[in-house]
């Protein structure tokens, strides 16, 4: 304390011996705002905002924009400590807050080599404090952004967006409104230099996660886009995000080529499954096919996933009647799954791959047999996992049904108990012959 008067008596006897030519650049009451200048800054410096905020106040009313630069930086300083202790005082806190704005336009006014950082720090502030004036937030944000250009700061795009859809949410902005806020920010995002990636992820999660847009909007805004650039990786991407949080926005050409095209620049297991199932939805069997084997190739998945993978493969070749390929996969997801995870449900599928088998070319053995090769494969299953027994048995009594009588039987010579080798539509099994009795 003591050192602080002694910086204040100081202060007060250099403010005496100032020359008249003072006054042009600190008003006309000189003295008196330099005085308050000095002694706010004596107790800023020492970081005592405290006290220094009533010299700043006096400072602020008293001398002209000119007078110094750092009186509306310090005081921004001052002014957002004193918000922060305004506690519930609404209609000071308020008050404060447009005081912080007033600094900010009277540095863009008046230091102009500084207008792009204070229009840029303003955006920071009224994100910060202002809480329940989204249009003022979103007006304050645009007016940034329309006069700093290039050189808006990334955040200000994702506060300005958020402020628009809190406005659309109140039935005050359309839909149409915030597409268009969006597409030029992002645009705005990605041609600066440096990409600031952050502020790109929180400007597309923020636009996603709104669910303003339908798939319609969405397929309206990136069509032309990824027809003019369809190798832009970063355009991928973002069709990507955005039409899968859209409902329903995944099963359609756009995302596809764009699904295709984000693994023919960026192959990866993951996208290759993506691929698989989005051709499968689509009915292109020998696409979704060809990458899911890719992706069960891929160095990057393990054998868990890798046993998941075929099994799945198995089920969809299977449904696509491709029943050979089905059964094979199935028995490669037997020859895979030494812990058991998998074992019975295996079995149950190779049990219905050989159910539905149609060898109508074939004798009335040669017929029946599949359901002998099933029935084997549901016995297996329900051993193999008991939460299949109800349904095995099911599947056992339905196909049993079919058996031939000992009698038909005999006429091919075969008797009940010894061993088959059944053959339909390009598998081969060995099992029993079973009959009615």
């Amino acid at each position: 304390m003591k050192t602080i008067r002694i910086a204040m008596l100081s202060i007060a006897m250099a403010v005496m011996s100032l020359p008249c030519l003072a006054q042009g650049k600190y008003g006309a009451d000189s003295a008196e705002c330099i005085k308050y200048l000095s002694y706010y800054k004596e107790y800023f410096k020492q970081r005592n905002f405290d006290d220094a905020a009533p010299s700043w106040k006096s400072a602020y009313k008293l001398c002209p924009p000119q007078a110094s630069y750092n009186l509306y930086v310090d005081g921004a300083t001052i002014v957002r400590r004193l918000i922060a202790k305004a506690g519930k005082d609404e209609a000071h806190k308020k008050a404060l807050i447009d005081t912080l704005m007033e600094l900010y336009d009277i540095r863009v006014a008046n230091y102009p080599k500084y207008a792009v950082a204070s229009r840029n720090n303003k955006g920071m502030d009224v994100h910060n404090f202002v809480k329940d004036d989204d249009k003022r937030v979103y007006d304050i944000t645009k007016e940034i952004i329309d006069a700093n250009g290039a050189k808006t700061k990334g955040d200000i795009y994702v506060y300005n967006l958020e402020a628009a859809i809190a406005l659309f949410n109140a039935g005050k902005m359309s839909a149409e409104d915030i597409l268009d806020t969006y597409q030029k920010s992002l645009e705005a995002i990605e041609s600066a230099e440096p990409l600031d990636e952050t502020s790109k992820t929180a400007l597309e999660g923020l636009f996603a996660t709104s669910k303003v847009a339908s798939c319609e909007d969405l397929l309206a805004l990136f069509t032309p886009k990824f027809q003019a650039d369809p190798e832009n990786l970063q355009l991928v991407n973002s069709i990507l995000k955005m039409m899968a949080y859209a409902d329903d926005c995944i099963n359609n050409d756009l995302y596809l080529r764009a699904a295709a095209t984000k693994y023919r620049l960026d192959p990866n297991a993951a996208a290759a499954y993506a691929l698989y199932r989005l051709n499968a939805a689509q009915g292109n069997t020998a696409e979704a096919i060809r990458y899911m084997e890719e992706s069960i190739a891929s160095d990057e998945t393990d054998v868990l996933v890798d046993i998941d993978y075929t099994f799945q493969l198995a089920t969809y070749c299977f449904k696509s009647g491709r029943s050979a390929r089905a059964f094979d996969l199935a028995k490669n997801v037997l020859s895979m799954d030494t812990d058991g995870k998998f074992t019975g449900k295996a079995y149950f599928l190779i049990g219905q791959i050989w159910s539905a088998c149609n060898c109508a070319d074939g004798d009335e053995m040669e017929r029946r047999a599949p359901y002998w090769v099933a029935i084997d494969y549901f016995i297996k299953a329900k051993a193999a996992d008991e939460t299949l027994a109800e349904e095995a048995n099911k599947f056992i009594g339905q196909y049993s049904k079919y058996y031939p009588q000992t009698a038909d039987a005999f006429m091919y010579n075969l008797t009940k108990g010894e061993s088959y080798t059944a053959r339909c539509g390009g598998m081969v099994a060995v099992t029993t012959v079973r009959t009615q009795d």
